[in-house]
């Protein structure tokens, strides 16, 4: 299945759209508070309702200090329909909410391969959904930026142009631009693999390698992302923009990415359940990094890099024998 197989579909025009925000962690409450700044009714939906009272009370969220909620942000525990609904809970938990979301157009707003499955958010929701509008939302964004307004750009991913321009209309702002891409499975490769390359390059810095691995591991995944994103009937250019490169650096680079961090404490001789214990948030890139791997197998492509991050994060293998199988492979052509 391809979640590039979107149908045509009829988009209305609305002057004030409504969006529905699936998942009240720090990067849901960042794209509701971005849907109303753009000018859109806004609704956040967190799970447990005591959470949801807790922050429809205090207008703030834990995740985003010194963010305050402004009033015309309807937080609840409970969903309703809406012209756009962006899911921005975890991509190992879209399956198990996915049955039961509100009619609108569907936007995977999480990065990751399903576990078990191998399969893209927008292949999930395929199966779950056949036939419904759905497109992706990805790019190189810290929560906490964006919920604070600093500046940023991303792309909307999917095969129907009037689809992605009426995502695009309704969460874009000059401070938060949006760029449209006709490559969903591109965009969607580029999300999953960063975090599990960041993981590496985290590894990397931890263990004390320096800046000049770090640069050669970044740009070797890359080479990765494009790989496995054109055997799945993706484009290279897609890598090459803000969906992979873009995400890559950002992720790769910053301070606040959590599978860099992840990454920095396995470089450092820290172990994966020690990391995970002490983490509330989820750390996309360990339950994606096998699921990746497998999912490139199944096409015949070969990531050097995410296999040595998908051993080391399920044991079979330690930090330092991963980064010495990269080492000594055969030397080759760029």
């Amino acid at each position: 299945m391809s979640s590039a197989q979107v149908p045509a579909v009829q988009v209305p025009t609305v002057q004030a759209p409504t969006v529905q925000v699936i998942g009240a962690g720090a990067w849901g409450t960042a794209l509701a508070l971005q849907a109303l700044k753009a000018g859109a009714q806004v609704r956040l939906w967190a799970r447990d309702p005591t959470r949801a009272a807790a922050m429809a009370q205090s207008r703030a969220n834990p995740h985003l200090p010194g963010v305050a909620l402004p009033p015309a942000l309807a937080v609840s525990s409970v969903w309703a329909p809406a012209d756009i609904v962006l899911l921005a809970m975890p991509a190992q938990a879209l399956r198990r909410l996915a049955p039961t979301l509100p009619p609108g157009i569907l936007v995977a707003c999480c990065k990751g391969v399903e576990a078990g499955s191998h399969l893209l958010p927008l292949e999930v929701l395929a199966q779950i959904h056949p036939g419904r509008a759905a497109a992706v939302l990805t790019g190189p964004n810290f929560a906490a930026e964006i919920a604070r307004g600093l500046p940023a750009a991303a792309v909307v991913a999917a095969t129907d142009p009037a689809l992605r321009e009426a995502v695009m209309t309704a969460l874009a702002t000059p401070d938060f631009r949006l760029y449209g891409n006709a490559d969903p499975i591109g965009a969607q490769v580029g999300g999953a693999a960063k975090n599990v390359v960041a993981i590496a390059a985290g590894a990397v810095i931890g263990a004390g390698l320096g800046e000049n691995a770090r640069a050669a591991l970044v740009t070797r995944g890359v080479a990765e992302l494009a790989r496995l994103a054109v055997a799945l009937g993706g484009q290279a250019e897609t890598v090459a923009g803000l969906s992979g490169v873009g995400d890559l650096l950002l992720t790769c680079t910053g301070a606040g990415s959590r599978n860099f961090s992840f990454g920095l404490a396995l470089g450092q001789g820290r172990g994966v359940a020690e990391i995970l214990a002490g983490r509330e948030s989820v750390t996309e890139g360990v339950a994606t990094a096998p699921a990746l791997v497998a999912r490139a197998h199944a096409v015949g492509v070969e990531l050097p890099i995410a296999a040595a991050v998908a051993g080391v994060v399920e044991g079979r293998i330690s930090v330092a024998a991963a980064i010495h199988q990269l080492l000594a492979r055969p030397l080759r052509d760029e």
